[in-house]
């Protein structure tokens, strides 16, 4: 299980070094890549990189994002995969639940899905559904806006509202931002994924190693929020004992349950943050 997850580094297959630095870096999941970072000539190279990574051991989530299974190299990749002890597959362009079907009884791992079609989005909730090992959905931006002829950032906000809603619906845990690409730009970077936190996503695809601090701490309870979390579930369980399941707190505002849900989902974010940098 991979757990909270704020960032996820992408490293290419046929780049074993950059993989190894990737390993030891500050992200929270390894995504080896064996679709688009990789050439053509060079995919049987990052599929051994696969084999040699997952014989090791490694002490964060390893996960991999094979190629197209339409194309010419998605059957070699889960040849390659089966059997391995990985954290879970990636599979890009996702449109049809069969596929997704065929390849979780396959590998036998957890699958994030990645929609990157206006085909693969409208099945958004079919795919999310199509097997008990998916494990979240998720956008593949730079290709959907491409399919949908739509230019500009917030172009796409009908679309991850609605890949949100589709995750959610089907019991599916908050989606992973899709990347940003302007490497460079790290101020962009961290105002778009602060609005992505507050749209319904959690966590992250990064393709640089300078990208994963702005990325953790956007996705990192601040002592604020974990405070005020704290302090809302202590005034709930006053409420409780008075016999009220609503109440106003301190500041005045109205507190029903739904408010309740998310200062849990604040502290257990963090306890698990806090338990993983102990364990390291």
């Amino acid at each position: 299980m991979t757990g909270v997850a704020r960032s996820w580094l992408y490293a290419p297959g046929s780049r074993p070094e950059l993989v190894g630095k990737a390993l030891r870096g500050g992200a929270d999941v390894i995504v080896i890549d064996l679709e688009d970072a990789v050439p053509a000539d060079r995919k049987a190279e990052a599929r051994e990189t696969v084999r040699s990574v997952a014989g090791q051991h490694a002490a964060k989530p390893v996960w991999v994002r094979v190629n197209d299974l339409r194309g010419p190299w998605g059957e070699a990749d889960l040849d390659a995969l089966a059997g391995l002890p990985l954290s879970g597959v990636r599979l890009p362009k996702c449109e049809d639940p069969a596929v997704v079907r065929q390849v979780g009884y396959r590998l036998g791992l957890p699958m994030q899905l990645i929609l990157e079609s206006a085909v693969g989005l409208e099945r958004a909730g079919e795919l999310a559904r199509a097997h008990p090992l998916v494990s979240g959905i998720g956008l593949g931006e730079t290709d959907l806006a491409a399919d949908l002829r739509l230019a500009g950032e917030d172009a796409l906000a009908g679309c991850r509202f609605r890949v949100v809603l589709a995750a959610r619906a089907a019991g599916l845990p908050a989606p992973v931002q899709s990347v940003w690409t302007d490497v460079g730009d790290l101020d962009g970077l961290r105002r778009s994924s602060e609005r992505a936190r507050d749209g319904g996503f959690f966590g992250r695809s990064v393709i640089h190693p300078a990208q994963v601090p702005v990325v953790n701490e956007v996705f990192t309870p601040t002592t604020a929020q974990i405070r005020a979390a704290r302090d809302l579930i202590d005034a709930l369980a006053a409420a409780e004992r008075d016999g009220r399941a609503a109440f106003l707190d301190h500041s005045g505002r109205f507190v029903d349950p739904a408010v309740v849900e998310g200062a849990r989902w604040t502290l257990a974010v963090a306890a698990q943050l806090d338990n993983r940098e102990e364990a390291e």
